[in-house]
């Protein structure tokens, strides 16, 4: 019925997988979206007259994949609103990328400014006007042939904010050629949510979804012993 792998989904929330290279909303492109996806879904599954209601909560870049939760409620949209603006809301990430750090954990905080024109993310000075605070942390968990598997631990929700911080390091992400890092093998951002972990709007219970990225290709199968260990010991 859908276009995205749904992992979860009650009367108050949806949990779905957003395939690389699809806009989470609409945008100049014209092309199809996670948002509209997940609304048409709903549209035809419940067989909705009008419109059905999707509460659209965070986001994730054009090129990145992973793993994302929707209301189905105006009530539910507006607890996880906060739930996300109170910093209670977690993200992990996978992203393999050039090189390897000179330190293999720490986190990073930068101040980031966007380019909305160019749609492009600098670091700069914590002065410059409208500059907003970036926090990660992040850890190498394998490194080899010149790549690194790393887990980053999203506290802050910035534009491009793993792109922009890991390029920081000298250690650009694979595929993320506006940020220095090569073209991929398998032509998609080597950047991947696998885990998203917050409490339920209504039955307030803890609630943790992973997904795993697309370990038969290229760059993750190099690294998949390490995925699976990982995912299943995340949280």
């Amino acid at each position: 019925m859908s276009e995205f792998d749904i992992i979860f989904e009650d009367n108050h929330i949806l949990v779905a997988v957003k395939p690389f290279n699809v806009p989470t909303q609409a945008d100049e492109s014209g092309d199809k979206d996670m948002f509209t996806m997940v609304k048409e879904y709903l549209k035809e599954k419940y067989n909705k007259p009008g419109n059905a209601y999707a509460g659209l909560l965070h986001r994730l870049d054009r090129p990145t994949g992973g793993v994302m939760v929707f209301a189905k409620t105006g009530k539910a949209a507006s607890r996880l609103s906060e739930t996300i603006r109170s910093g209670e809301f977690e993200k992990k990430y996978f992203a393999v990328v050039m090189g390897q750090p000179k330190e293999k954990q720490g986190r990073l905080v930068h101040y980031l400014l966007k380019d909305e024109t160019a749609n492009n993310v600098a670091v700069v000075p914590v002065s410059t006007e409208g500059a907003k605070r970036a926090e990660l942390d992040y850890k190498v968990l394998k490194s080899a042939d010149g790549l690194s598997l790393m887990n980053i631990d999203l506290l802050t929700g910035r534009s491009h904010q793993a792109r922009v911080q890991m390029a920081s390091l000298f250690t650009p992400i694979l595929g993320d050629v506006r940020y220095g890092g090569q073209k991929a093998a398998a032509e998609n951002l080597a950047l991947f949510s696998y885990s998203l972990r917050f409490e339920h709007p209504v039955t307030h219970d803890i609630m943790v979804f992973k997904a795993y990225p697309p370990v038969t290709g290229s760059p993750w199968k190099e690294f998949e012993p390490i995925i699976d260990v990982t995912i299943k010991s995340a949280y």
